[in-house]
């Protein structure tokens, strides 16, 4: 079944459709790269994705284990770019957690189900991956 559809718009604009949802995300091609940067550009998306699955990864963690839930957790996403090949060549996160007086134990499911991600374990071993967990 198809995931998503994406058309150009031009002006280095993108629509994507999520089929199942019909919701849109539209992106435009960064500054440093001939656009406009009104938008998440197509890498900003992917460094922010990464994110978005380690939070959800720990909530299911949280659910599946009846462990201390981490709704309120946030995270601050850094992409670096490295050129010759112009690609992502970091990404840093910064996963500050609500004041839950969290165990020892379930820091570690924590921190593991954010490292083992579907999105941190599909990314090429070469972008790395700089997370920060904030009790």
């Amino acid at each position: 079944m198809v995931t998503s559809t994406v058309k150009y718009l031009g002006e280095l604009r993108t629509e994507a459709t999520h089929i199942q949802s019909n919701t849109k995300i539209f992106t435009d091609a960064p500054k440093d790269n001939h656009g406009k940067g009104e938008m998440f550009s197509p890498t900003d998306l992917t460094a922010t994705s990464l994110a978005c699955c380690m939070i959800s990864v720990m909530g299911i963690v949280s659910m599946k284990e009846g462990i201390t839930p981490t709704q309120g957790t946030f995270a601050e996403v850094t992409k670096v770019m490295y050129s010759e090949p112009r690609r992502i060549g970091e990404i840093h996160i910064k996963i500050t957690f609500p004041k839950n007086n969290f165990t020892d134990k379930e820091k570690k499911m924590y921190e593991h189900a954010a490292h083992t991600c579907p999105v941190a374990k599909s990314l090429h071993p070469d972008v790395k991956q700089i997370v920060e967990f904030i009790w």
